[in-house]
Parts: C-alpha cells; structure tokens; sequence
C-alpha cells in the first residue's frame, strides 16, 4: 500500500474507531525500546488519529521492566511498547491481561495466552558494511563471527540493556546448546565483539565503518539499507530466530481506557501495514502482506525460540554474560 493511502487509512479508520475513548482520557505514557526514528514516525500518526497525546519513555528493554517495577505501587506508565517478549513472559506480575478489538486477527504463530500481545515480528540478522568486505568475505554463520579477522570488528548490544540482543545469545545457545559447550563457543565470539549500549546503534556502527559486522534486529538493518548505507542483510546459515516482541497494558495503568485505545491502534491493519512497509518490521496480523525487499521466511533457516525458556534462564544468562565482560 502507498505511504499516502496508508496515511488515509490511518486517519478514516482508526479516527472513527477510538474517537471514544480520546474524549475520555487525553494521554497516554508509553515506555518502548523503539529506536528514535520508529517512535517519532509512529507517534504522531497516533496522536492525529486519535486526538491522545503520548507521554513517552524511550530506553533499553532492560531498563523499561526495572522502570516499571521499581514504580509498580503507583505506576506512571500505560503501555510497555515493543520490548522482548522473553521479559515480558517473565514479569507477568506487572502487566494487565488485555484482548484487544481485533484479537482474531493475530496469526496462529504470534499468539500468546499470557497477559502480554505481540506487537510485530522480529528476525535476528548480521549487518555487514559492504565497503570493508566482498560478498565472499561475508560471515556465513555465528561461529564465522569468532574468526580472527573479525577480531574488534564485531558489534552486539549489551543483554543486560538490549531485549534483542537477549534474543541473539538465546538464539546462538539454542543452535550450539545451552551447557558448558556451547557457552564455550559463545565465548570465541564475544571475544571478538565491542558491546553496545543498544540494538540500535549496533547498524550504525556498521555503517559508519566503525564495525564491519553487526548482530542485529532485521529491520534496524533494513533502514540503513533503504536509506543507501554500505550495508546487506545476512542471514545466518546456521539458523536464526524469528519470534515477536511484545507489548502490554500495565497493571493499575493511571490512564487504562488509552492506554486499550494505544494497543488497539498498534494491532490494527493499516499500522501493521505501515510498520512493514516503512520500518521493515513482520507483521503478526493474518492479513497483512511481507515486506517484498526482505527475504522469505520460508528461505530463512529458522530454529525454535523458546520464550518461556529465555524468561526462565535471564539471571543465568546476565550473570554468565557479566563474567564474560569481567574477563576481558
């Protein structure tokens, strides 16, 4: 669909759609792990839509849940926007179970009978700065990460900060095996990464040439390969992970009816079909159409992401992480 059809759609729809609660509650305060271009994209098509003004609280995944626990006897926020679904498994005790309007459209894959939504698809990538290698340079697998030629050269998101790149650690333990093995091949590999302090600035590197190889999001890539950086998409041979981030309504949310009304707009089709074909997210609605310039779920090699797992193991994991920083 045309960014200026999708724009009318926005406006008809969803206008119509929520005008009710806009009149009873006028803001909304959303904490999200978005990048700073998603959100000042997204939120004033929100605002215009529906006349709600959004407060909004932008940090790392991590940060976001211990926002809302150290705040949860008065909480100060309605909606945790895009954030790990593995954090949000974990920290049910914070959230308010909430069916949104148009529940029945969520894909079978992407539902969820816990008291958190999926909110898009996310696809665990390598971004690669173009200029730095030839094609056949490029690395094919987790492990072509801990080569040496890639020694300092690699770039992945701090877990403790990043809900993906929580993800990314799971995803390579799940393929190589959550035991001492795997956390052995793990280690060659880390040995070779700068940390960043967020997923997204992890692309940037990469495109900037301060790394040549990033581990990242799909669509944190994507934006810099549609803007015309030196980048490409990798896919790695040996599986990777496609699973949905989340979002939810709050426990005691202070402004409950917006927050619904911000939840419903963000699962509606017309945002779904925006959030793809402008940010290059997947979409988790039945009826909603792949970005055509990114590849194919079915030529991705996908491995089974366990989520309940990944919320179970996150102190294991943070801690063998931080013993892995203090080792250096």
């Amino acid at each position: 669909m045309h960014t200026s059809l999708l724009r009318l759609a926005l406006s008809a729809v969803l206008g119509a759609a929520l005008v009710a609660p806009a009149a009873a509650q006028q803001r909304v305060s959303v904490y999200t792990a978005h990048t700073a271009n998603i959100v000042e994209r997204l939120v004033p098509e929100f605002e215009k839509a529906t006349g709600i003004k959004v407060d909004v609280v932008k940090a790392g995944s991590g940060d976001i849940i211990n926002r809302v626990r150290a705040e949860a006897a008065s909480p100060k926020c309605d909606v945790i926007w895009s954030i790990g679904a593995e954090l949000l498994e974990a920290n049910q005790d914070l959230l308010e179970r909430y069916e949104p309007k148009e529940a029945a459209m969520i894909a079978d894959a992407f539902k969820t009978n816990a008291a958190w939504l999926p909110y898009t698809g996310i696809v665990n990538v390598f971004v690669v700065n173009t200029k730095k290698l030839k094609p056949e340079e490029y690395p094919k697998t987790w492990l072509d990460l801990a080569q040496p030629r890639f020694k300092n050269l690699v770039s992945m998101a701090d877990i403790e900060k990043s809900g993906s790149a929580y993800m990314q650690l799971n995803t390579f333990l799940t393929i190589y095996g959550d035991n001492e093995a795997g956390w052995s091949k793990f280690k060659t590999v880390f040995l070779n990464t700068a940390v960043s302090t967020s997923s997204g600035a992890v692309p940037r590197f990469v495109n900037d040439g301060e790394a040549v190889v990033g581990v990242t999001l799909e669509d944190n890539a994507y934006l810099y390969l549609k803007g015309g950086g030196p980048v490409a998409i990798v896919y790695p041979e040996d599986g990777t992970s496609a699973i949905a981030d989340g979002m939810a309504l709050v426990k005691r949310a202070p402004n409950p009816a917006a927050g619904k009304a911000f939840i419903d707009w963000s699962l509606s089709a017309p945002v779904q079909q925006l959030v793809v074909q402008e940010l290059g997210r997947r979409p988790i609605r039945k009826d909603a159409q792949p970005l055509a310039a990114l590849k194919p779920m079915d030529q991705i090699k996908l491995v089974k992401y366990d989520i309940k797992r990944a919320a179970e193991k996150r102190k294991d994991y943070v801690t063998r992480w931080q013993e892995l920083v203090q080792s250096r």
